[in-house]
């Protein structure tokens, strides 16, 4: 199986350097981003599985983040990442099509499965649209050879 392409998303520099270099041991390919504009332009340059939003930024904020990302890359994933002022946030982050929230200061292995199960998800939503697609040029080939 591939590795899991992850973009992190903070603010706080130090938070992304050390988290980048814990995942990357763990086997992940990881991005990062220090804010919701520069987020938006790693999606627009390569391919990315989940984003690990948080919330709380300065500028665009992580809902705004999110409902940018989820207007130009509607089939990758999205975990917010918050701490405890902001869980309502992070509620209207589910509303809006996130796929689930962490507080902080996350545990590993709850972080990994949750990125896993969203990487799983979004590879699902792949699949379907990969199989809709077929099927609309295999009724299209039919149509035209009529």
């Amino acid at each position: 199986m591939k590795p899991i392409r992850l973009l992190m998303v903070d603010d706080e520099e130090i938070f992304l350097s050390s988290t980048r270099t814990l995942l990357e041991r763990r086997g992940l390919t990881v991005s990062t981003a220090g804010s919701g504009t520069d987020a938006l332009q790693v999606l627009d340059e390569r391919p990315i599985d989940v984003v690990v939003l948080d919330v709380r930024m300065p500028g665009m904020d992580g809902v705004e983040t999110l409902r940018k990302i989820k207007q130009r890359h509607p089939l990758v994933e999205v975990i917010m990442l918050t701490g405890h002022a902001t869980v309502d946030s992070a509620v209207e982050g589910l509303k809006l099509g996130a796929f689930d929230y962490l507080m902080k200061p996350w545990d590993l292995p709850d972080f990994l499965d949750k990125v896993e199960q969203a990487r799983r998800k979004k590879e699902a939503a792949e699949e379907r649209q990969r199989k809709t697609a077929k099927g609309a040029d295999a009724g299209r080939s039919r149509r035209e050879g009529e």
